[in-house]
């Protein structure tokens, strides 16, 4: 079987759970409107899907997805904003309650922001890694003795806080903030263990979720 045609029959699964029968999850959805309370910033990592790891169903996540699940800092330049329209959409128009940076293990983005790779300079990836420069210098200057694993590692967790501290340029953002009817979280899924990690503030470090 070619990769079309097992997409095509696990479409075939997905209609026949969802729309045959009882089960009316997406005409329902569709009536009423989605009404997620959680945005997530996840990576376009094939093996990261946020609605999976969170075993969420249809309509419970307002999910955005790009290289290293980056949030660029709030500016109104002539250039396109994705991810800024999905946050403003999201934030003023669905009024979400949560936003979660979801970062991972073996990011292919900021393994090339590490140990660079000339195929991205120039390029569209290239460009974009530069929002985590600062994670990287963060990294670097911290523990710059460490074996390349390691600070690509830490460099993932440090990315999460960059855009962490971008969310809170958008005025929008800080204001829900400060009236405390939005809470920001930094999370980092482990790929290899299945261990989620979540940023505590009161910390400043990475702590493991209870099972």
């Amino acid at each position: 079987m070619d990769h079309i045609s097992k997409l095509i029959d696990g479409f075939k699964r997905f209609r026949k759970h969802h729309y045959d029968g009882e089960n009316h999850v997406f005409r329902d959805l569709t009536q009423a409107g989605q009404a997620p309370k959680t945005l997530v910033v996840g990576c376009c990592d094939s093996r990261v899907d946020p609605a999976i790891i969170t075993n969420c169903d249809p309509g419970d996540l307002f999910i955005i997805r790009n290289v290293a699940n980056l949030v660029p800092p709030f500016e109104t330049g002539g250039a396109f904003h994705g991810t800024s329209a999905a946050l403003e959409f999201g934030v003023r128009k669905l009024n979400v309650e949560h936003i979660i940076i979801l970062g991972h293990t073996h990011c292919g983005g900021i393994e090339a922001l590490i140990k660079g790779d000339a195929r991205d300079e120039g390029g569209f990836v290239g460009s974009w890694m530069k929002l985590a420069r600062h994670a990287r210098n963060r990294v670097l200057a911290r523990i710059p003795q460490e074996s390349p694993e390691i600070i690509v590692r830490e460099c993932e967790k440090e990315a999460v806080l960059v855009s962490l501290d971008n969310l809170l340029t958008f005025p929008w953002i800080l204001e829900r903030v400060a009236q405390r009817r939005l809470t920001l979280h930094g999370w980092h899924f482990d790929l290899e263990s299945g261990t989620l990690l979540c940023y505590d503030p009161g910390t400043h470090h990475f702590v493991q979720f209870d099972d």
